[in-house]
């Protein structure tokens, strides 16, 4: 059992360097581990660290646990996360700490709870750095996530995101932290106040975009937005001004998969949303000093901004309310119907040198025949290259494409080079392979792939147009100042 033994030196020497463990717990950590791994003595020579990446430390010691007879490494993915649950400092540890840094600053805090769960293999970072990833000519972010399974059907979304059983209530939780049935040793959390009430941050171990992380409402109620949702928003960007944070729309289809349980997502990237300028300035009698206006953008947003967070709540739920009794059928918006509600907003938030600025996403899941997955959603045209929900993140310009995409442009390339037909499988890509085979008469393989990431580009940029409520920019405006009261600012 000496190789085993040597592992887990290893990794308890990593520990110490870059979890935290301390001198006083190394035997007790160390006779934690035998247990775990089903060894009864210690045979080990006091291994160090030898520099090599979490993963590789692991997969060292199920190696050797293997070849050793061990069982316990059966099962690959729970036996590294107790491992390195059984190694990292307990919850309330990482709250001081986290604690002690935020008193110094709000990144500093981030950074170290950012570190310290990639150290643990919670985020699981060199996965994510793998994942194809590109900013597109037309502004947008395109990344392929070859590490999260894709969900065609809203229900199975839904369902894939429940716990089974009542305990945990979902999968995100408070009652994860540390939670074997879902491989959640690893997950740890710290405390927030948001609205007078316990939420807490936690990051998400397979992030689209950097420190990717869920503020999540430590009561287990529904997914929802209101007045105190802007107001919590504000709050968070209080705390983490570096950091956006917004909320998906309660709804299917538009909305995150976890719906059963009140969250928000953000992180420290600015999102190509952030960046778009107004197009239309508007303002509101009642609210002078609140700039805003309708974002150039391909979806429907518009922006409010300010310095006064409760002003900019009032003028926000304006909005909402208005948006989400608004009919008009000629352009396909149906409110509500026997089958429930269908309008609702996306608010997203970033803090300035001059205040705040509220971007409130307008969206609609009504469904018809012809668009059964969505009227607003993407058209059939391009499931082949996203049917997911076009959630919070895609409708601020990053997308999220399923992983299968990179053997499939593997062989739409093939196919552009050789002239060959098109794969019978692969039949959904008639409209894309059309639409490559209009830019040029021949390919070579530098030119298909330069194609193919230009149609990518055009194909993610118009399934945000088929998000757009309204379809031209003068519409929304319309919209803004016939129902919500607003003026044309000049």
């Amino acid at each position: 059992m000496k190789e085993v033994c040597d592992a887990l030196d290893r990794l308890i020497s990593y520990a110490r360097e870059k979890l935290s463990l301390s001198d006083r717990n190394v035997v007790y950590v160390r006779n934690t581990l035998l247990e775990l791994v089903g060894v009864k003595s210690y045979e080990g020579t006091g291994q160090g660290y030898d520099g090599r990446s979490v993963s590789d430390l692991l997969r060292e010691l199920v190696n050797a646990c293997r070849r050793a007879g061990l069982h316990a490494a059966d099962s690959e993915e729970g036996f590294a996360d107790s491992v390195m649950g059984a190694l990292m400092l307990p919850p309330d540890a990482v709250e001081k700490i986290f604690a002690d840094h935020l008193a110094v600053s709000s990144s500093s805090a981030m950074k170290w709870l950012y570190d310290y769960c990639v150290n643990s293999d919670y985020v699981k970072k060199s996965k994510l750095d793998a994942n194809p990833r590109f900013t597109a000519k037309n502004g947008l972010i395109i990344t392929i996530n070859r590490a999260k399974p894709e969900f065609r059907d809203p229900k199975k979304a839904v369902s894939g995101n429940s716990v089974q059983g009542g305990y945990p209530k979902c999968t995100i939780c408070r009652e994860n932290e540390g939670y074997f049935g879902r491989a959640k040793r690893t997950l740890r959390t710290v405390s927030l106040q948001l609205g007078g009430e316990p939420w807490f941050w936690q990051f998400s171990p397979y992030g689209y975009f950097h420190e990717h992380g869920i503020a999540v409402n430590e009561k287990h109620v529904p997914m929802h937005v209101d007045r105190e949702t802007f107001v919590r928003l504000m709050q968070f960007v209080d705390l983490f001004p570096d950091y956006f944070i917004g909320c998906n729309a309660p709804l299917p289809r538009i909305g995150g998969s976890v719906l059963a349980h009140d969250h928000f997502q953000g992180g420290g990237e600015t999102l190509p949303l952030h960046r778009a300028p107004i197009s239309v300035k508007l303002r509101h009698p009642s609210f002078p000093e609140l700039e805003a206006g309708v974002v150039d953008w391909r979806g429907t947003v518009v922006r409010i901004a300010g310095e006064d967070a409760q002003r900019i709540a009032d003028l926000s739920e304006l909005v909402r309310k208005e948006w989400c009794v608004y009919e008009d059928a000629a352009r396909g918006i149906i409110p509500y119907d026997r089958d429930g509600i269908h309008s609702a907003l996306s608010p997203t938030v970033i803090k300035t040198r001059s205040g705040y600025e509220m971007n409130l996403i307008l969206r609609n899941n009504i469904t018809s025949e012809v668009y059964p997955d969505g009227v607003f959603h993407a058209h059939p045209e391009f499931h082949v290259i996203k049917k997911e929900s076009i959630g919070l993140i895609e409708a601020q310009g990053l997308f999220i494409l399923p992983g299968r995409l990179v053997e499939e442009f593997s062989v739409l390339g093939e196919v552009l080079v050789s002239g060959a037909p098109l794969p019978e499988q692969y039949s959904g890509y008639e409209l894309i392979l059309r639409e490559l085979k209009s830019m040029r008469t021949s390919f070579s393989e530098e030119t298909a792939r330069e194609s193919i990431r230009l149609e990518l580009e055009s194909v993610c940029e118009r399934i945000l147009e088929n998000t757009a409520v309204f379809k031209t920019q003068a519409e929304t405006a319309q919209f803004m100042t016939e129902k919500v009261g607003f003026v044309y600012d000049k």
